[in-house]
C-alpha cells in the first residue's frame, strides 16, 4: 500500500508518460478506502493547432487518475473542469 507522496508520483509518471505532456501538477488527491482517486492539472500541445501544422500552443486540462491499492492506475479520464470536481460523488455514481 502506498502513501500520498508515492501516489503522486504514479500519477505524474503515469500522465507524462501516458498522454506526452509537459507539465503535470497534481492538485487533489483522496484515499477513499483502499483505493486512490486524484486530479491533475497538465499542460500539453493544443491537438487542433497541432493537425493545422500551425505553431504548437500549451493548453491546461485537467484529469482524474485512480489507483488501487497496490498504485496501479484502474482508470483515466481528462475532465471538463476542475471546478466542482468532487471525487467522492463521482465514485458513488
Amino acid at each position: 500500500m502506498g502513501n500520498i507522496i508515492e501516489v503522486k508520483k504514479a500519477v505524474v509518471k503515469f500522465l507524462k508518460e501516458g498522454i506526452k505532456c509537459y507539465d503535470v501538477t497534481v492538485i487533489k488527491i483522496q484515499k477513499t478506502g483502499d483505493n486512490w482517486n486524484s486530479v491533475a492539472e497538465v499542460y500539453e500541445d493544443d491537438s487542433f493547432l497541432k493537425s493545422m501544422n500551425l505553431p504548437p500552443k500549451q493548453v491546461r486540462l485537467y484529469y482524474s487518475v485512480r489507483m488501487d491499492a497496490d498504485l496501479e492506475i484502474t482508470s483515466f479520464e481528462r475532465l471538463n473542469s476542475f471546478e466542482g470536481t468532487d471525487l467522492t460523488s463521482e465514485q458513488n455514481q
